[in-house]
């Protein structure tokens, strides 16, 4: 199944309003059934892409189900105190590291 955003892309929360950057992405839940069941009150499909989030202005990340993302067009960075061990610029919305680009 194809993930409709990516490592680095800033998003958007539809229903708790945060934003953050994708840090990682699953091609579906890869959490435990105990953690869906106590945190996954909406009950997201777990056959659709996840993402780990980092969000802005907190020192936590998140675990996200794919239809509660929208893409950021703020064009704003985020602030978080992890951002530097995944990324290393900032261009047009996005992340990068240019430790991993050829």
């Amino acid at each position: 199944m194809e993930s409709r955003f990516s490592v680095g892309q800033v998003v958007h929360h539809l229903k708790f309003g945060y934003r953050g950057v994708i840090i990682a992405a699953n091609p579906a839940f890869q959490g435990t059934q105990a953690w869906y069941d106590h945190v996954a009150t909406s009950r997201p499909p777990t056959d659709r892409p996840w993402y780990h989030v980092l969000v802005d202005g907190e020192s936590h990340s998140t675990y996200v189900a794919e239809g509660h993302l929208q893409a950021d067009v703020s064009g704003a960075p985020v602030e978080h105190p992890a951002l530097k061990e995944f990324f290393d610029q900032f261009h047009n919305g996005y992340y990068s590291n240019s430790r991993f680009l050829h």
